[in-house]
């Protein structure tokens, strides 16, 4: 056997997405040669997903002809070969457009490939004494076998040459009876979890991702964010991603005794198991945050901001960011005065104008609504684009307005007339009052999302189509 030495770490592209063949550096001389099989630094820096390994197996083969698969498993691998010479082919088995395409490829000591989850993949040795070595992102189990998809090596439609003729090949019976791709059903995605689902954002992301079998919802009775139990009863090397619609809002009795306990339990105590379970798991962790994190002195708020918040929900809130920042695959996506199916300002506003109310409502905290249907629509825009992971503000745009101005719009929306409306400050609206301190100025910086190609709709019209 020939090994061509000191190429240098190079990525191929293939067919198939995500499968990715890679030339390795191998250094010889007289005594034989040394390669660096798995280099994680070097690898991710090119490009190859930080896929982050757990077990290492080596598959040796006494015969050239030997062939084994097509398999395509529940977990990512990366192969290489420690010595002989094997004829690879893999076959797309996931769902989507790509099934069915076909890679294949001659590999030595000097070449490593990458396979995602789900992709058939199948060799045959061309030398004897051939043994190959693949990490894996899952520990083996006799469970995970009913996971696995496969196809038959002879399949007419994929039309693999086989260098060795499969009728001369070494074959175990289970490869000769596995199914044409015809009958092979596609291995589905892994899928997005939405906790929280049965509040305002919640819904709204039903609704955005109706039909879509790939995203699961769970409310309270399905999901219990206090439960340990909930937690490790899941299989999550079923999941890419988990959005945190779940949050404690009750900002006034948050202040209270009984609501502070119950803050700190839903906005961070089970925050920290979802960022636990995403670290572990290598989730993506989608978490919304709140304008509430900051005091409000500044005029707008960007993601680099210091967190001051003012009361115990800001307090929260911001020590659920701080958790959710550890994660390596998160977004935290910052709104202000959310708008959605449910109890809310804008609803009690329409209310009140229908009964011919004449409400007086604060007229010195600035900011915009934020409609959970945009915010929904962001969410998935970051999640498909594949923005840059971290903090993301979104509400909708818009000239900042005072609680009194929006509910001076929707009075006149109602056939009402805007003078109903009187304005007062924070102070004298909440005098004698037990209530929580607010920031005065909770307008969201928005140049960061309409960077990564989101640009929300003005909260004007949104407010005119929410009304109608």
């Amino acid at each position: 056997m020939s090994i061509e030495f000191s190429k240098k770490l190079t990525a191929h592209e293939t067919p198939i997405p995500g499968v990715v063949l890679y030339d390795l550096p191998v250094h010889g001389d007289n005594r034989g040669w040394f390669k660096e099989n798995w280099q994680r630094e070097k690898m991710v820096a090119l490009g190859l997903p930080d896929f982050r390994p757990v077990q290492n197996n080596i598959s040796f083969n006494e015969k050239a002809g030997t062939t084994r698969g097509i398999h395509a498993e529940p977990w990512d691998k990366f192969i290489s070969v420690a010595t002989g010479r094997i004829f690879g082919a893999w076959v797309d088995l996931r769902e989507g457009p790509s099934f069915g395409a076909v890679f294949t490829a001659e590999l030595d000591p000097s070449q490593a490939i990458f396979i995602p989850r789900g992709v058939g993949n199948a060799f045959q040795t061309l030398e004897d004494n051939t043994a190959y070595t693949y990490l894996v992102n899952d520990h083996w189990s006799a469970d995970a076998q009913g996971q696995y998809t496969f196809l038959n090596l002879a399949d007419e439609t994929a039309a693999i040459a086989w260098p060795v003729p499969l009728e001369q090949a070494e074959l175990s019976d289970k490869d000769k009876a596995h199914p044409r791709l015809a009958d092979v059903v596609p291995m589905p995605a892994k899928k997005i979890l939405v906790v929280g689902a049965d509040g305002q954002l919640g819904k709204a992301l039903r609704e955005l991702y109706d039909g879509d079998t790939s995203v699961e919802f769970a409310g309270r009775g399905d999901f219990d964010l206090g439960s340990e139990a909930a937690f490790t009863q899941r299989h999550w090397k079923n999941y890419s991603t988990v959005i945190n619609a779940a949050a404690y809002t009750a900002v006034d009795t948050a202040e209270t005794a009984e609501g502070r306990a119950a803050a700190w339990a839903v906005n961070v105590a089970a925050v920290s198991r979802l960022a636990r379970t995403a670290v572990e798991h290598d989730l993506t962790l989608v978490h919304v945050s709140s304008d509430y994190v900051f005091d409000g002195v500044r005029e707008s708020h960007d993601e680099t901001e210091p967190f001051t918040p003012l009361g115990v929900y800001g307090q929260t809130k911001a020590a659920g960011d701080a958790v959710v920042s550890v994660v390596p695959r998160h977004y935290i996506v910052r709104t202000s005065w959310v708008i959605g199916e449910g109890n809310n300002f804008v609803r009690t506003m329409a209310s009140l104008a229908g009964r011919g109310i004449e409400p007086s409502v604060v007229n010195d905290q600035i900011g915009r609504l934020s409609f959970t249907p945009d915010i929904a629509a962001g969410i998935r825009h970051l999640l498909e684009s594949g923005a840059a992971y971290g903090s993301y503000n979104l509400s909708n745009d818009g000239e900042p307005q005072s609680w009194a101005d929006i509910a001076a719009d929707v009075y006149e929306l109602s056939g009402q007339p805007r003078t109903a409306v009187t304005g007062v400050s924070t102070e004298e609206y909440f005098k004698g009052k037990d209530a929580a301190p607010r920031p005065l100025n909770s307008v969201l910086d928005l140049a960061k999302i309409q960077s990564a190609g989101f640009h929300p709709a003005s909260a004007s019209s949104r407010l005119k189509e929410y009304l109608s």
